[in-house]
């Protein structure tokens, strides 16, 4: 039974009732001196609390795709395994995207679950790609179109984009009020390990740098009808993975015209989830941190949209920072909400303007 079924979850919710329910009725049963019953009544405590905790932990992650199995949870997940005959995409399934028309791809488009074979970092990574359904219109079967890739937080599935923050449906309504450019998005963890690696080459390990800064495009571009040149690729990421698409767009160029990053962190955050990214290595320990890169290393024709609010975030006064840092050729532009959060309910306020902000940087060759 998987992590975010919903059986489960409503299996230990009547569970939770239940053993609240016999806890009333054995409690005057209970109500004797003597330790064997003092432990039975702590006994019954302590089991009604952990079904209580594993009932609001299940729906939370159930709602949010916090972890989107056991394997996840527990840091086992296995890489994909290599695409036969060398295929830098390899298709697992495809879905309809929960848009009016959504069955038809040519009214509706699709979401195809994907692995994506890095050749460069030698790793691969699971993805959801969005094909707008301008891709599969009469006349359209040699046009090309922009892409993003986009990046959830850590911990996070990559579902998340899909169903939570629903990506795939606000492009659609973006494009059909035309606000907005088709755009193919591919929609990712930022991370190609277990480990939260933050778009970071690990010496001796994964090279995740290399994966998000040349080898999905590379990868994408190869299968889906996406240009290969910056201008034809944006990034978009929140929280860890906002940094991510910062970084991308700062240091990578050649790769991508445009970064934006949601609720972004600014450097890489070193804890247990990261391990040591570094290995003593103090100048891309430095490099990784966007706000001394943008002080001394030289800024290429990117453009960023950066988010924050005044009330409820941590990161306004890096923001701000970055904002100023950004000098010519670079440009920036930024969303300051009054109040906000670390949340899926901030995000969806920021990612209709965020995607037509991109799609207006962003072309079709």
């Amino acid at each position: 039974m998987g992590l975010t079924s919903g059986t489960l979850l409503v299996g230990i919710v009547l569970g939770t009732v239940v053993m609240f329910a016999l806890s009333v009725w054995l409690w005057p049963r209970l109500a004797r001196s003597g330790w064997n019953w003092v432990l039975g009544r702590a006994g019954l405590i302590v089991f009604v609390q952990v079904l209580l905790f594993a009932s609001v932990a299940l729906a939370a992650n159930r709602s949010f795709l916090i972890y989107n199995s056991w394997a996840d949870l527990a840091g086992t997940k296995r890489q994909p395994a290599a695409a036969p005959g060398g295929a830098a995409v390899q298709v697992l399934g495809r879905q309809a995207p929960e848009v009016p028309g959504g069955s038809n791809p040519r009214s509706g488009g699709v979401v195809e679950k994907v692995v994506v074979h890095g050749e460069r970092s030698r790793t691969a990574a699971q993805a959801y790609v969005y094909l707008p359904p301008e891709y599969f219109q009469k006349g359209a079967e040699r046009r090309k179109f922009p892409a993003a890739i986009v990046l959830t937080g850590y911990p996070g599935a990559a579902e998340n984009l899909v169903k939570g923050l629903r990506y795939p449906k606000t492009a659609w309504t973006q494009v059909k009020q035309k606000r907005m450019q088709p755009m193919i998005l591919v929609m990712m963890r930022p991370t190609i390990a277990t480990a939260n690696t933050q778009c970071i080459d690990v010496p001796r390990g994964p090279q995740s740098e290399a994966f998000f800064g040349t080898d999905v495009t590379k990868a994408i571009s190869s299968f889906y009808r996406v240009g290969t040149s910056p201008r034809n690729w944006g990034i978009v990421g929140d929280s860890t993975g906002g940094y991510c698409a910062l970084k991308m767009a700062l240091q990578h160029p050649e790769t991508y015209a445009a970064g934006v990053g949601l609720s972004a962190d600014y450097k890489p955050e070193i804890d247990k989830d990261s391990g040591d990214l570094f290995h003593g290595n103090k100048n891309e320990e430095k490099r990784s941190d966007l706000l001394w890169h943008l002080d001394h290393r030289p800024q290429g024709n990117s453009s960023f949209l950066v988010t924050t609010s005044l009330q409820g975030e941590s990161n306004y006064k890096a923001t701000q920072q970055f904002v100023k840092k950004v000098k010519a050729p670079a440009r920036v532009s930024s969303i300051t909400l009054d109040r906000g959060g670390h949340n899926f309910n901030t995000w969806r306020r920021e990612i209709p303007p965020s995607l037509r902000w991109l799609s207006g940087r962003l072309g079709a060759e």
